[in-house]
């Protein structure tokens, strides 16, 4: 009985701590929905600091009520995950920090309980560990979405009913339990810590002089955990540059991630190997190979990271339980949201105060995380080792087993997940027409796949790309591997449902706002450009070769400069201008150029590439743009964003040359025809002719257009 009450609760716990990173992992994602659509700081980021609610532990009634009834914690976390019900966006974020204060409450509390008992102690801490674990393998086997997520419902594959009824049931357990164990736990108290101890650990309550050092070291791994292992494809997309592939596929290659994550939490009794120098530098060595190397060399230095972080998160943690609660956890959490904010404002630079002091320094983010590990693992050192054996080396903790065995459970079912997911991400794509050697290039805008209402739009981004038939299409703003997108590769389903080749773009270390692009045929080269911006944000550019029908056909996707930075978008066209013309292959260019047609930044790009405009005449446009040479164009289509995003779809059909004919000199004609003039294959779909479906139609010219 005893024992099955005690998987009972180490359930509930495990469960409680996957909402903890549930409810932290969104709230950022939350938040930036709102600069997202105000163009620039918008009032909101203030809920960002909604985790800070631990200061209140320094408030002794406060913070006794607290560890009596966790209960409350448990279910102030569990408003975050039940945010999802309400659909308006501002409501919707208040649940969330609400729930984000819950959860980090819970994470206070149960450090300051335990503190006097050190086996209870490793006993949470080993299952917040295993909510992490459980949190990353859940995301493996939904596409990197954790189907709880208060941006998920129904309709987009959240689970979000199932959520709320286990944590129901979890804070149950938790309720009974602490009203039937009060006694127990008093006695045990009293029996695990002799009077002299905690006469010590008072005084170091009144006048730690390592608090501020295990504050430090708690936000830097607080940090670490969220932005570089919070999801198994974060580290391999920081290691991606491009094909032939440079490195390891998130499938099935995140199985290494979520395992070297784990391996570390199990070191974790290892103080005096964890806490020593020696492992630090090698942990630095593995966080400079991530941030600066690319392929395999990278994504080793991020294995070796995330075995450290989780090797000394026990240590670190138990340092902090030690010291002054308001002040430390306070102290603790405003340097991760430091760090947070450090991590958007290396990219967000333009739009924000200060941001050129960060401009593309994602190594200064990465060696202050570094600093704060350090100094965490020093104070943890000097207030942990010197107790002996009941704390230094191998300790024989209640229930390290079974928390162990979730933990490892959960790496079985990431490691499942990438096995049943391989065959769908490893098939072979097939172009939609290859008897009329046909290719459809488009080009979208897809905000960060976070639709107009703030939900995950991924599944109304595949409807679409099914119903359109393209066969390469270009994403911009699509690079959600940051905090404040969630840690996330949406770019995965798309993959995997429809069978395209997929090249990510430039990694989330290149501090761009990312490009994408999908492909039905194979990807033969592909370089990763950053765009000259001497000024503003920091544009990129996808170059890539693609086997179209036996033949070699370059494509660019691109992602330039703002409006106001007319520099920054003369460079940024003039080198994509470059590329262009110095490519002997056939071309298409599809871009967001912000420019009117016939203007200075038009001229440049299509004069000084050499290539066509897929539509003179076509004078309603800004962002925007096709271009081609040495195919043959026989469609363009305009189609309307529907509720995704604030920017259209805009497609284009080309017909390839044979490998060997000659295209020299090649010019389009701009002479219109109807549709019937070509057989079905050649049109463009039906289905988003009139009202269109789901908000998208051909809209501009209200039908596409066709050349002779």
């Amino acid at each position: 009985m005893a024992d099955t009450k005690e998987i009972r609760h180490l359930l509930a716990d495990t469960y409680l701590s996957f909402v903890f990173w549930t409810v932290l992992t969104s709230l950022g994602m939350c938040i930036w929905y709102f600069p997202l659509w105000h163009m620039g700081i918008s009032g909101y980021e203030v809920a960002l600091f909604a985790d800070m609610a631990p200061v209140l532990l320094g408030i002794r009634p406060l913070r006794q009520l607290l560890q009596r009834h966790r209960s409350i914690t448990a279910t102030i976390g569990l408003v975050g995950i039940g945010a999802y019900a309400v659909a308006k966006p501002e409501e919707r974020l208040l649940g969330v920090a609400i729930g984000a204060g819950g959860v980090m409450l819970s994470l206070g509390a149960m450090l300051y309980e335990d503190r006097v008992s050190t086996g209870r102690l490793d006993r949470d801490i080993q299952t917040w560990e295993a909510g992490l674990v459980l949190s990353v393998a859940v995301r493996m086997v939904f596409q990197t979405n954790n189907p709880v997520w208060p941006t998920m419902n129904e309709t987009n594959g959240g689970w979000n009913k199932t959520g709320i009824l286990l944590g129901v049931l979890a804070l149950v357990d938790v309720a009974i339990r602490r009203s039937d164990d009060t006694a127990a736990l008093q006695q045990s108290k009293k029996n695990d810590l002799p009077s002299g101890d905690a006469k010590s650990a008072k005084s170091a309550e009144r006048g730690s002089t390592a608090w501020g050092q295990a504050a430090f070291g708690f936000g830097g791994l607080l940090f670490a955990l969220h932005s570089m292992c919070s999801d198994s494809a974060i580290i391999g997309r920081w290691s991606w540059d491009g094909y032939p592939s440079t490195g390891p596929q998130p499938v099935p290659w995140g199985g290494l991630v979520i395992s070297a994550l784990a391996a570390g939490f199990s070191a974790g009794h290892r103080i005096e190997l964890t806490t020593g120098m020696l492992w630090w530098g090698v942990a630095a060595v593995g966080a400079g190979l991530i941030t600066f190397a690319s392929g395999w060399t990278g994504f080793g230095g991020g294995i070796v990271l995330a075995i450290y972080l989780g090797s000394v998160t026990r240590s670190i943690l138990r340092a902090v339980s030690r010291c002054p609660p308001g002040r430390t956890l306070a102290a603790g959490i405003m340097w991760y949201n430091v760090l947070v904010l450090a991590h958007v404002w290396v990219v967000a630079y333009e739009f924000v105060p200060g941001g050129p002091i960060l401009r593309e320094r994602t190594w200064v983010v990465m060696a202050a995380t570094m600093a704060s590990l350090y100094a965490g693992v020093r104070a943890a050192r000097a207030s942990l080792a010197p107790r002996g054996s009941g704390s230094g080396g191998r300790q024989a903790v209640p229930a390290k087993h079974g928390a162990r065995s979730i933990v490892w459970a959960a790496v079985g079912l990431g490691w499942a997940a990438m096995l049943m997911r391989l065959p769908a991400a490893s098939r072979t794509p097939t172009p939609f027409h290859p008897e009329e050697r046909l290719m459809t290039s488009a080009i979208w805008t897809v905000h960060f796949d976070l639709d107009n209402d703030m939900w995950l739009a991924e599944n109304k981004i595949i409807q679409t790309v099914r119903d359109l038939q393209v066969d390469v299409m270009g994403f911009l703003e699509s690079d959600t591997e940051r905090i404040i997108m969630g840690g996330r590769d949406w770019t995965q389903r798309v993959a995997e449902e429809l069978n395209y080749y997929v090249d990510y773009g430039p990694s989330p270390r290149k501090h761009t706002w990312g490009c994408a692009m999908i492909s039905k045929f194979r990807i033969k080269r592909s370089t990763h450009h950053l765009l000259p911006s001497p000024v503003g944000e920091l544009a990129c550019a996808i170059h890539a070769t693609l086997d179209v029908f036996g033949r070699e056909v370059d494509v660019i996707v691109s992602h330039n400069g703002q409006h106001e930075n007319l520099l920054d978008r003369r460079l940024q066209t003039t080198e994509l201008a470059r590329v262009m013309r110095e490519s002997p292959n056939p071309f298409v260019f599809t871009g967001y150029v912000v420019t009117k047609p016939r203007k200075e930044i038009y001229n440049i790009l299509y004069s000084g590439g050499r290539i066509h405009d897929i539509e003179p005449r076509d004078g309603d446009r800004w962002c925007q743009y096709i271009g081609f040479r040495g195919v043959k164009r026989t469609g363009y289509a305009r189609i309307s964003r529907g509720t995704i995003t604030d920017t259209e779809i805009q497609a284009a059909k080309f017909q390839v040359p044979a490998p060997g004919e000659n295209v020299t000199g090649w010019t389009p004609s701009y002479a219109r025809v109807k549709e019937d003039h070509y057989p079905e294959a050649y049109r463009f779909p039906t289905v988003f002719r009139g009202k269109g479906v789901r908000g998208h139609y051909y809209h501009v010219f209200s039908e596409p257009l066709y050349y002779d």
